[in-house]
């Protein structure tokens, strides 16, 4: 499939954006495994996708730089104030549900050949209840989806790097995903 193709596939099934993006383009940072110590989104230690289950930082950012291109997407929310945490929340699993409904198609279509790798906004969210949190194994490892922040990746110079606004605007929540895969050419 032509980038072309890839850009505008994900924008039909909802995305605000879509770019693709050289790997090698993509800063990755090891402090992002400190903003996941410190627990503000209170999935540290509760989510098999997230720190410090996923994996060593170094290891996911090695893992990352393996592929050669990233197909970077966005959602944008619209809120009714800033406080509107209701409104950021369905905003949230509106974007998890887009990426899902992506992996779907990318597994149905071989979209990204036989090896890629997902990362989503926040925690995998796939489950209600993470299966970390009553102490089972992940319920649905094939589906389960890391984060960007979990590997590493500074989300707002990705953002920038792909010619998209990390802010888009008063009374508005922007989440980002990225599939990498191998370059077909």
């Amino acid at each position: 499939m032509q980038p072309q193709e890839l850009t505008a596939r994900i924008v039909e099934m909802g995305a605000y954006k879509a770019a693709l993006l050289d790997v090698s383009l993509i800063h990755f940072d090891r402090k992002f495994r400190e903003l996941c110590e410190s627990n503000a989104c209170g999935n540290y230690g509760a989510c098999w996708t997230c720190p410090p289950d996923a994996g060593d930082i170094d290891t996911l950012i090695a893992r990352a730089k393996t592929y050669q291109k990233a197909l970077v997407y966005q959602t944008v929310g619209q809120l009714e104030d800033s406080f509107d945490i209701e409104g950021m929340l369905e905003a949230g699993k509106l974007h998890n549900d887009l990426a899902q409904a992506i992996s779907r198609w990318a597994k149905e279509a071989g979209a990204f050949g036989e090896d890629w790798l997902h990362l989503g906004a926040g925690g995998c969210r796939l489950c209600p209840v993470c299966a970390k949190r009553t102490n089972e194994p992940c319920r649905h490892p094939q589906d389960a989806m890391a984060s960007l922040e979990t590997y590493g990746v500074a989300v707002s110079e990705l953002a920038a790097s792909c010619g998209m606004k990390y802010i888009n605007g008063q009374n508005t929540v922007t989440y980002f995903g990225a599939v990498l895969f191998q370059d077909a050419e």
